[in-house]
């Protein structure tokens, strides 16, 4: 929302939301960052139910709104289909993609790498196969890790990435609980996580939880996808 405020104001926005906590969470979160100017530039949301075979007709009514910005809040399987079908309607508005469903392999490529260039999004994880980390020891360190042990995976997937990261959260964990490792420290240590930075995350973006905040990701960057890969830009932002 504050992207879009900052370089298009007057911006006609379209959203097309997961009917359920996920989707209209992220509703909360848009109209909090426009303020007193979400009336004004939402033209159109549409919601859909996981149930539906596609959300083909969704976007068809989004574009029809005349919207020049597309704020696509969709779990992967709908994210390609809704990529897909704004290329294919010649539908070219500004859009925006949620981190659920940023993966290169199991997002973009299905909807065709062609029909992504231009998506922005936001991450807290280095890209394994961008050129830009190729030498990062971290990435270095999981790529390997990657070929002995998933030789067949695809590893422009970021699904594994964010396992990886939850294994080296959880192993932080079990550290800091030193020999108790009973539930009720463990935890407590869950939630006294202090700048914990996974060799995989972004540099500057650190974990951190507390017994009255229990999320650890709090920052990301904006992304652009250029055909390829994704390209970060701009500061790190805190949520």
């Amino acid at each position: 929302a504050k992207q879009i405020l900052a370089t298009k104001p007057d911006a006609k926005i379209a959203v097309l939301y997961q009917n359920d906590d996920f989707g209209k969470d992220y509703l909360v979160g848009l109209k909090d960052g426009l303020g007193a100017k979400y009336p004004a530039m939402i033209v159109k949301e549409a919601s859909y139910e996981v149930s539906e075979p596609t959300v083909d007709s969704q976007v068809v009514s989004l574009q029809a709104s005349g919207a020049d910005v597309f704020i696509n809040v969709t779990s992967p399987k709908f994210a390609a289909q809704a990529i897909r079908k704004a290329y294919d309607l010649g539908w070219k508005p500004s859009q925006y993609l949620t981190q659920v469903s940023n993966s290169i392999g199991a997002v973009l490529k299905p909807a065709g790498l062609e029909k992504a260039v231009g998506i922005i999004g936001a991450d807290y994880r280095k890209n394994p196969i961008d050129p830009h980390w190729q030498g990062d020891a971290g990435v270095k360190d999981w790529l390997a890790f990657m070929k002995k042990y998933m030789p067949d995976s695809d590893v422009s997937d970021n699904n594994y990435l964010y396992g990886c990261i939850a294994a080296m959260t959880l192993v932080q964990v079990l550290k800091q609980c030193d020999n108790d490792l009973s539930r009720d420290n463990i935890m407590k240590e869950a939630a006294n996580l202090k700048d914990f930075a996974p060799a995989l995350l972004l540099p500057g973006i650190k974990l951190n939880t507390s017994p009255e905040n229990f999320y650890p990701i709090r920052q990301m960057q904006l992304q652009r996808f250029n055909g390829k890969g994704w390209e970060l830009f701009g500061d790190i932002i805190s949520g």
